[in-house]
């Protein structure tokens, strides 16, 4: 089933703009607290060996998508169910929400970050794909999304992707999705425009600057829940998006711990209890994903 099904549950409007809890830790999304593991071994992993060392957890996320990474401006707290992923591997690891400190990454930084160590691992509507498996590892998929389009209430022109040419789309530099309207040629070149954020698209279509914003229906329909008077989502998912959690290429002892987390999480109902908190909050269902162990 694809999430366009299910993202409507960001309409119960809540869910991405409460939260309490620590300056940059983890917010109180409704979620079950996570059990914190003891005594965890990752043998053979540099990776995890460093957070024993700092003695904290640091996690590679988004800030601006409404349930499923996003801060809140006011009290700087992170909610959504890609926060709720992430911290549930976090305790499997051995580290509680005291123990975390997530870090804003856009996504034409989640690859360096990982290489440069700036993250120990990213969870963040991260499309597994195999130019990016170059560089980096994945764990997963935890979800999977499908690409659509975001545009004006009042716009009849734009219904799918079949009705872009001629019109300015929005994407993220260096995301999927603005790779995927540069492959097959939805627009032409002079009229894709790309920025660092998915909030900076928003906010040029908002002022008319751009026709269309294009990335995963989960995320746009976020957008959509925060302004429904001004702003749709059309047509039918176009692409297939497995959503993983990035890690540094070579640490295939850590990859294999996370994969056994996420599988347990899938098992055990964790991962229902996170979806249930999050994007799941207006009873819409999906299917769980099945790992691929990448």
């Amino acid at each position: 089933m694809r999430v366009r099904t299910l993202a409507v549950a960001l309409l119960a409007g809540g869910l991405a703009l409460t939260a309490c809890g620590k300056e940059g830790g983890p917010g109180d999304t409704g979620a079950p607290s996570q059990q914190v593991a003891a005594d965890v071994k990752v043998d053979g992993s540099p990776t995890f060996d460093k957070i024993k060392s700092r003695g904290r957890v640091v996690i590679g996320v988004k800030e601006d998508q409404p349930g499923l990474g996003y801060k809140d401006p006011t009290s700087g707290k992170f909610t959504g169910f890609d926060i709720e992923i992430a911290k549930l591997v976090a305790a499997k690891l051995g580290y509680g929400d005291d123990k975390i400190d997530f870090k804003a990454i856009p996504s034409a930084g989640r690859e360096q970050a990982l290489i440069n160590g700036d993250v120990d691992y990213y969870v963040g509507t991260y499309t597994i794909n195999a130019k990016r498996k170059e560089q980096v590892a994945f764990a997963g998929p935890y979800f999977t999304a499908g690409q659509s389009l975001l545009v004006k209430k009042d716009d009849s022109a734009i219904t799918g992707k079949d009705s872009l040419k001629g019109k300015k789309v929005c994407s993220v530099t260096g995301s999927t999705p603005i790779q995927k309207v540069k492959s097959e040629g939805l627009t032409e070149p002079e009229n894709i425009v790309e920025l660092q954020t998915y909030s900076l698209c928003v906010e040029q279509l908002e002022q008319g600057t751009v026709d269309a914003v294009t990335t995963d229906d989960a995320i746009l329909k976020g957008y959509a829940s925060q302004s429904p008077d001004t702003l749709k989502v059309v047509g039918e998912p176009f692409s297939n998006e497995p959503y993983g959690i990035g890690l540094p290429k070579d640490d295939k002892a850590l990859r294999d711990k996370v994969n056994d987390i996420l599988q347990a999480a899938l098992d055990g109902g964790e991962w229902q209890a996170a979806y249930d908190a999050t994007l799941g909050k207006s009873g819409s269902t999906t299917d769980k994903p099945v790992l691929e162990r990448y």
